[in-house]
């Protein structure tokens, strides 16, 4: 049987693009650092995220029913830090950067190598996390080099 541990350290190992979700609505503002999105079809234009049951992102994102993905390029790693960060407010996370809002009025990222706004469509729930599938409503391009994350730390392609 495949141990928490040996999965945890075999999943490190895969290269992931780093994401800020950033919801507000109803239930207020949210924000946290994710690298487990994809897409999942572009007709209709969807893709999914998931989220730490446990965490208060969850039940704010719930509340809300929208939310942002925001990828980062490469030279946003503070921000990317400071939405990590648990010992900073909601609202200092913001603080670190630029915002607008499109449809949904989740905060996107100025300066965002993609940002994709979304209603969630669908919740499923595995072990630990949940599962959001995500309508996008708008999207948007960027350019420059992505921040990925492998091996338990922040890299670049080269």
């Amino acid at each position: 049987m495949v141990t928490k541990d040996d999965y945890r350290n075999a999943m490190a190992q895969l290269t992931g693009a780093v994401n800020i979700i950033s919801s507000d609505g109803q239930a207020g503002l949210a924000g946290f650092t994710a690298s487990a999105v994809c897409s999942v079809t572009d007709d209709p234009p969807t893709l999914l995220l998931c989220v730490n049951l446990a965490s208060r992102q969850n039940e704010l994102l719930r509340a809300n029913g929208v939310l942002c993905v925001n990828t980062l390029a490469l030279d946003q790693k503070d921000v990317a830090r400071a939405f990590s960060n648990h010992d900073l407010t909601m609202a200092q996370r913001f603080e670190q950067a630029q915002w607008s809002v499109r449809e949904t009025g989740s905060p996107m990222l100025t300066g965002a190598l993609a940002a994709f706004d979304c209603r969630i469509v669908e919740r499923l729930e595995q072990g630990t996390h949940a599962v959001l599938f995500c309508e996008v409503l708008a999207a948007e391009a960027g350019q420059g080099a992505p921040l990925l994350y492998h091996n338990r730390a922040f890299c670049n392609l080269a």
